[in-house]
């Protein structure tokens, strides 16, 4: 079945997630990330792409982008290449490192550009890798501070005032706020099958639905609170494999 096409962003600005397959790490040492953003410079120049932020973690790089020229599909596909190129050389390694088709989604307000804007930037402190938005060494956030080389700070401080000592002022409030900000991420949805379900109630003592649904209520109930607390199953499936109404296992505590 063909894949489904990315929807085209009206504004042309997207937030991009490339991962390490299999979680890997993509970024050994820093000459690896150095040596990334080199990449995303080099083209920029050739695809004509805008940078508005960037984040590199050792597992994934977070970008926030604006295609022009060519579709940010063929740009993520050169850098990625020629990032990959590199690194599987200098590794002695063979085959992907980036996992399947590259995360995105569409940003077509200034709103939510604001939010992925300081998303992008608190990511490292989010992660427990920095303690301040500023501490984080491999995001975009000094070259809107100090020197700008690959990003495009313009548009995003302009947002902020026409004045640009004012908009940077503005810009660092806003980077440092706290927040419930919830964006494309690295989170991998886990979902448990039938069968691993089954394996933990066996574990558990219970071999068949009609033990379960014998037992007293107390009894069953605290077998349905363990299962609740199982990563990757969801009530629905409780209730399938259980036989217990999915009111019963919602209300179980």
């Amino acid at each position: 079945m063909p894949r489904k096409a990315r929807r085209k962003s009206r504004s042309g600005i997207y937030h991009i997630m490339l991962r390490g397959i299999n979680k890997q790490t993509i970024f050994e040492e820093d000459e690896d990330k150095r040596r990334f953003l080199e990449t995303l410079k080099k083209y920029k120049a050739i695809c004509n792409y805008q940078i508005y932020s960037y984040c590199l973690m050792n597992n994934h790089v977070h970008l926030l982008l604006k295609e022009t020229d060519e579709s940010i599909s063929i740009a993520i596909k050169r850098i990625s290449s020629s990032y990959v190129y590199w690194y599987n050389s200098k590794y002695e390694r063979y085959g992907h490192l980036f996992q399947g088709r590259f995360k995105s989604e569409n940003v077509e307000d200034q709103t939510y550009f604001l939010t992925v804007l300081r998303y992008i930037h608190q990511n490292p402190m989010k992660a427990g890798l920095a303690k301040t938005v500023l501490e984080s060494k491999w995001t975009s956030i000094n070259e809107y501070l100090f020197n700008a080389d690959i990003v495009d700070i313009d548009f995003a401080l302009d947002l902020f005032s026409s004045e640009r000592n004012k908009a940077i002022q503005m810009f660092m409030t806003y980077m440092q706020q706290q927040n419930h900000d919830q964006c494309l991420d690295d989170r991998v949805k886990v979902r448990m099958t039938d069968h691993e379900v089954k394996e933990y109630l066996c574990k558990w003592g219970i071999t068949n639905n009609s033990e379960l649904q014998q037992m007293e209520k107390d009894k069953r109930d605290a077998v349905l609170v363990k299962l609740k607390k199982l990563k990757g199953v969801t009530i629905r499936q409780l209730s399938r494999i259980t036989g217990i109404s999915k009111s019963v296992i919602h209300r179980a505590r």
